[in-house]
C-alpha cells in the first residue's frame, strides 16, 4: 500500500518554477494565530451516516460542516431555493476522505459515542490498515490532518500544514507521529517488517513555503510496539 498525499508538492521538488500561493507556515510574531474571523452563517454541522469497516466492531461517525447555497432562480414554482450538499465525507472501502472537523467512534454493541480527539482539527483522509489487521489481529488507523493555524490566518484547513496521526480502530491511543511544522509528503506500510514509513519536509529556509531548497526527512514506526515511537532513518 502506498498513499501519495500532495502530488502538487513532489512537483514543486522537481521544478524551478516559483509559483506565488499561500504560505504554509508564518513567522511574523505579530501575526496572531487567534483570528476573530466571524463563521460562515451558511454553515453547520452535521454527521454523515456511520461507517463501519471490514473487520471492525466500531462504527465512524464522520463530522464535518455543511454549506447552504443561495441559488437564483425558478425551482417547482419558487423563484429562489436554498440548495444544500449533506455530503460531508467519501468512503472507499478502508478510507475516509474529505475535510472534517472530527470522527466520532461507537462500539457496535453500545450506544455511547466517543470524539477521536477534542482538539481543533480538519481531518484529510482516514484509513484501516486492513491488511496488517488481518495479519497481526492489531486494528490500527491512519490519519492525514491540520491540527494547527501554521500560516496564522485565523483558520485552520488545507492550506496549513499536514500532519501524520495514528489510533486503533476505536479511536483510542490518537497519537502524533510526524514532527511539528514538517508537512507529511507520504506514507507507505511494509508488512513484512509491520512498519509504517513516512517522509515529511521542513521549511529550512524559513520562507514560509515548501521547495527545492528544504530539507526531506525520512522516519518509519513500528506497528505492534506497545508504544509508536518514531525512528530516524537515512536512505540517502
Amino acid at each position: 500500500m502506498r498513499i501519495i498525499l500532495s502530488f502538487a508538492l513532489l512537483l514543486s521538488l522537481i521544478s524551478c518554477k516559483q509559483e506565488q500561493e499561500t504560505p504554509k507556515v508564518s513567522y511574523e510574531e505579530n501575526k496572531s494565530s487567534q483570528s476573530t474571523t466571524p463563521k460562515d452563517s451558511s454553515e453547520f454541522k452535521v454527521a454523515d451516516l456511520p461507517i463501519l469497516m471490514e473487520g471492525t466492531n466500531y462504527l465512524i461517525h464522520p463530522v464535518g460542516d455543511v454549506r447552504v447555497y443561495d441559488v437564483e432562480g425558478r425551482t417547482y414554482g419558487s423563484s429562489k431555493a436554498n440548495q444544500i450538499s449533506y455530503a460531508i465525507s467519501n468512503y472507499n472501502r478502508f478510507e475516509i476522505t474529505g475535510f472534517l472537523d472530527n470522527l466520532n467512534f461507537q462500539h457496535i454493541d453500545s450506544t455511547q459515542v466517543k470524539p477521536l480527539t477534542n482538539q481543533k482539527i480538519q481531518i484529510q483522509s482516514a484509513t484501516f490498515l486492513n491488511t496488517l489487521a488481518a495479519k497481526t489481529k492489531k486494528q490500527i488507523m491512519v490519519y492525514t490532518l491540520v491540527d494547527a493555524d501554521t500560516n496564522k490566518d485565523g483558520k485552520i484547513n488545507q492550506n496549513d500544514i499536514r500532519s501524520l496521526y495514528l489510533s486503533t480502530t476505536s479511536g483510542t491511543k490518537f497519537t502524533k507521529i510526524s514532527t511539528n511544522f514538517q508537512e507529511v509528503i507520504d506514507w507507505n506500510i511494509i508488512e513484512a517488517q509491520n512498519r509504517l514509513y513516512f517522509r515529511c519536509i521542513e521549511d529550512m529556509n524559513k520562507n514560509g513555503a515548501f521547495d527545492k531548497n528544504d530539507k526531506v526527512h525520512y522516519h518509519y514506526v513500528n506497528l505492534l510496539a506497545n508504544e509508536w515511537k518514531v525512528e530516524v532513518y537515512n536512505p540517502n
